[in-house]
């Protein structure tokens, strides 16, 4: 873990929160002149923390109707047959998380798709064909309560930022 200080969190959060502002908004916002400002979001970008910045896009604005969790497990757990099934699932635009689980599942995949069909050509066209996939367990999403985007940086819920003076 990276040790950040008071002004790093609020950075990370003030950037979750809107990464189009000008230096000079976010500076004004945690209390840093322009320059420091700049030189942390730099250093924090350098530092692998910030990973990069993208635009949220609203899913069935695009078409992609269907959310599927699925549960995948494997044949096998041997290092080659994992690194396959994951560099597999990497390259698959419709899988949009993969998380490596305890429990029954060896893998939770999150799919989008533009409905039912679609999904049913992808299990058979590309999940079922995964290198290593033994069994496939899909629960359809009927409505996503929270898909929150932005990480609970430990402290800024509980720091204000200082106003610099005029």
């Amino acid at each position: 873990m990276i040790e950040l200080d008071r002004h790093d969190l609020l950075l990370l959060a003030e950037l979750q929160r809107d990464s189009r502002q000008t230096v000079q908004q976010l500076a004004t916002a945690v209390g840093l002149s322009n320059t420091p400002c700049w030189k942390r979001v730099k250093e924090l970008e350098a530092r692998g923390v910030i990973r990069g910045y993208t635009a949220l896009v609203d899913r069935e604005k695009v078409g992609l109707m269907l959310c599927v969790l699925a549960e995948v497990n494997l044949t096998r757990h041997h290092e080659d047959d994992v690194q396959k099934f994951e560099r597999a699932v990497a390259a698959c635009p419709q899988i949009v998380g993969c998380y490596a689980t305890t429990g029954q599942a060896d893998y939770m995949i999150k799919v989008l798709v533009p409905d039912i069909k679609s999904y049913e050509s992808f299990l058979h066209e590309t999940v079922f064909k995964l290198p290593g996939v033994t069994h496939v367990r899909s629960s359809v999403v009927l409505k996503e309560v929270k898909a929150e985007t932005r990480l609970p940086v430990e402290g800024t819920e509980k720091v204000a930022p200082r106003r610099r003076r005029a």
